[in-house]
């Protein structure tokens, strides 16, 4: 996994007007918390971090106003509901050689089996136990030829070496479902024209 290095400030105004002035320069205001520090509020590059966050779990390494160096990763990101701008930014404190939990994206790969059936993703993300600094992006998996009924277990999906499960083996990941048939609509209709006759 790359880093994305980002040139960030401390902030000291706090509340809502603050925020918004930071939002009107392009930039977000963040925290910066974790290893039982004080949390360390920021000022971040709005656009950067924008493209740093199309990455999953992307490890961030911070310059923070060129006096320290830090390592984090995305925790919680608000965005507004209606524009998608950023609006905050929670930043988790980690260093190189530690372990974290984080939950990775599920891409499902191949064809199922003829006949209708629907794939359903029970986790679009799986959550795993990986070291800071090689987070996988994601994991694969393949549903060829699977039939209705069928399902694929947290422990059947190939980690990476060095990332291990953090939830239940037998947790269902994904699953296949039979298509229903659709109940004819023309019986209710004939009912509908005997009762106005």
């Amino acid at each position: 996994m790359s880093e994305v290095k980002l040139t960030v400030q401390t902030r000291t105004e706090f509340g809502k007007g603050a925020a918004r002035r930071i939002r009107r320069a392009n930039q977000v205001p963040g925290v910066l918390y974790g290893h039982g520090s004080d949390p360390i509020h920021l000022t971040l590059p709005g656009h950067d971090l924008l493209l740093a966050l199309r990455t999953p779990n992307v490890l961030i390494a911070l310059d923070i106003d060129g006096k320290t160096n830090e390592l984090a990763i995305p925790k919680a990101v608000q965005r507004d509901p209606l524009k998608g701008f950023l609006e905050h930014v929670d930043l988790q404190l980690v260093q190189r050689g530690e372990k974290v939990n984080v939950e990775i994206p599920v891409h499902a790969e191949g064809e199922l089996a003829a006949g209708g059936n629907l794939l359903e993703h029970v986790l679009n993300a799986l959550p795993v136990e990986a070291e800071a600094t090689h987070i996988p992006e994601s994991v694969s998996v393949s549903v060829e030829g699977l039939e209705a009924g069928a399902s694929i277990l947290a422990k059947d999906i190939a980690l990476p070496k060095g990332t291990t499960l953090a939830v239940d083996g037998d947790t269902v990941v994904l699953q296949i479902l039979a298509a229903q048939a659709e109940e004819p609509a023309a019986e209710g209709a004939e009912g509908e024209e005997a009762a106005e006759v």
